[in-house]
């Protein structure tokens, strides 16, 4: 059986996404601490290692000890405002952790076959203005904070790696993923629990448009490109093709759960820069997976809106 190796795991879509693998593949999995908490017990199969993706050294330990096949690398420090007041952090995870693992992937283990890297389209940052346009693999890389800076970075260093040593990697860029469980920190999963509660709902700037991706789709377009020659040395991106206003989101949030109370706009800081329109055109992973959404964003809301009313 191939092994893979999945960074993250105890995060929102790599904790989906190992649990998925294990169908196929003999599933490891990479967590920073040893705390006796683990995100996997042993029932699960999965098999868990400890190390710190900023050390190369105990990273290469790792590598050569499970021999993966392929590795999904989802770990990172991802909310962005966090990001502009620990910069050194953000970049040590996100993009040192990143060469280090890809180099150790290259350097221990002879028959690697994939590194699949999980960009994001704050990549793009300030590229689109017009709500109306759409973001491709090829449009500028315009970085508007130090996450978003780190995961260009990375990606530029795979590419690297693809050029000097044709190393396998693919870099996929998800769009703003929704479908939370037990994290109510960003802003779907906010909005919701905010008006499940029936109290005023406190958001920040309306007119920001998102392309909102359910985390089912997410995690299928990282399942249908796992293995496949035709995605390695290419940027993907997962995204509907349809973009919503923060205003126009939240709107069919109230309406879905009942919510009439009042909404309170620009209540919460705003970053130093941010990205007004971010919508992508999902026409390659179309070609290249055979992936496309199964989720409209209605449909998706629903079903993040029964989670949240159970919790």
């Amino acid at each position: 059986m191939e092994k893979v190796l999945v960074t993250g795991a105890s995060g929102f879509v790599g904790s989906e996404l190992a649990m998925a693998l294990l169908k196929k593949y003999e599933v490891h999995i990479l967590e920073r601490y040893v705390t006796g908490r683990y995100s996997f017990d042993s029932k699960k199969h999965v098999v868990t290692h400890h190390a710190n993706l900023a050390d190369f050294p105990a990273i290469k330990n790792v590598i050569k000890e499970i021999q993966p096949d392929y590795v999904i690398h989802l770990a990172a420090i991802s909310a962005v405002s966090f990001s502009y007041d620990h910069f050194v952090e953000v970049t040590e995870a996100n993009y040192t952790g990143t060469i280090n693992l890809a180099e150790a992937c290259y350097r221990e283990v002879p028959h690697f076959k994939q590194f699949i890297f999980a960009g994001t389209s704050e990549e793009y940052g300030m590229t689109l203005k017009n709500r109306k346009e759409k973001l491709t693999e090829d449009s500028e890389l315009i970085p508007n904070s130090p996450y978003a800076i780190a995961k260009v970075s990375a990606d530029m260093y795979l590419r690297y790696m693809k050029q000097a040593y044709n190393f396998p990697m693919t870099v996929m860029r998800p769009f703003n993923t929704y479908g939370r469980r037990g994290n109510a920190h960003f802003f779907i999963e906010r909005t919701i629990t905010q008006m499940l509660s029936g109290k005023k709902v406190y958001l920040g700037d309306r007119s920001t448009v998102r392309d909102w991706v359910y985390i089912d789709d997410h995690i299928d377009a990282y399942i249908k490109a796992l293995g496949n020659k035709k995605a390695v040395g290419e940027a993907i991106q997962i995204c509907t093709g349809k973009g919503y206003t923060t205003e126009e989101t939240a709107n069919m949030i109230a309406k879905l759960t009942g919510f009439d109370g009042e909404i309170v706009w620009n209540a919460t800081p705003k970053r130093p820069l941010d990205a007004q329109v971010l919508i992508g055109d999902n026409s390659k992973a179309r070609k290249l997976l055979g992936w496309e959404p199964k989720y409209d964003l209605e449909t998706g809301l629903k079903k993040a809106i029964e989670y949240w009313k159970t919790v």
